[in-house]
């Protein structure tokens, strides 16, 4: 029988979602917990692969077990013994084929900035030290849109099949002196969500121009591409099944 768990988390303290070897994973604290509380070992598989430092706010993954699972109790003692940082809202029945990953139809992410100096964002947001052109920006969020190849945006080693992306929202919303970008495709490459913001702040702050930034996409080259910004300013906020 498969389950799946809606669950968000702190990335803070994570070396990201992934389990790995010697070093803190939301993945391997959720097995473990899992395995305990199940007794007998259990794989969960995600909806994605969040990097270290990164949040989630909405979040699937799915296991396999031999045996019916009474879920309000599993939800209630996963909380009860998960570190406070993950938090588990759902266990419910899938179908056998549906996958936490593949069966996703989008995913939506916020990259969080301030303008200023706050004491109270740092966990969660990024300082952005320039004026920005967020009309700029968005002219640019726009075209991002229209294309389909975003392989200047992934990160090496990513092991991907295809650099294609569908991206259908590309947008950065400013609130006093606070600003998010809303992105939304049907998927991610590796690092890319963090690239594009890293570019356009090249682009909002004029250090490139926007034919600069539209022949560094179309080179298809992660080099001609901007820096990568900070993982603790990004969040997974939706993930979409045809089910649900």
């Amino acid at each position: 029988m498969r389950y799946f768990i809606q669950l968000a988390y702190d990335g803070t303290d994570f070396s990201g979602w992934q389990v790995q070897p010697d070093v803190i994973t939301v993945q391997g604290e959720l097995n473990k917990v899992l395995s305990m509380l199940l007794r007998s070992e259990v794989e969960t598989l995600g909806c994605g692969r969040t990097d270290a430092g990164v949040h989630a706010s909405d979040f699937y993954a799915h296991f396999d077990a031999k045996d019916e699972i009474d879920t309000d109790w599993l939800v209630y003692k996963l909380n009860q013994i998960l570190p406070a940082s993950i938090a588990v809202f759902k266990v419910f029945k899938v179908e056998e084929e549906v996958h936490a990953r593949f069966s996703a139809t989008t995913r939506s992410y916020e990259y969080h900035l301030h303008l200023r100096k706050s004491p109270f964002l740092n966990y969660y947001s990024v300082r952005s030290f320039y004026e920005l052109d967020v009309d700029l920006m968005n002219e640019a969020g726009k075209w991002l849109c229209e294309q389909k190849d975003f392989a200047s945006f992934c990160k090496a080693g990513g092991n991907q099949n295809t650099t294609f992306c569908d991206v259908t929202k590309c947008e950065f919303v400013k609130n006093k002196s606070q600003l998010v970008f809303y992105v939304t495709a049907d998927r991610f490459l590796r690092n890319m969500v963090r690239s594009m913001v890293g570019t356009l702040i090249d682009l909002g702050r004029g250090k490139i121009t926007l034919d600069e930034m539209k022949e560094a996409v179309l080179k298809k080259d992660r080099s001609e591409a901007g820096t990568s910004m900070p993982g603790n300013g990004l969040f997974l906020t939706k993930v979409t099944y045809p089910f649900l």
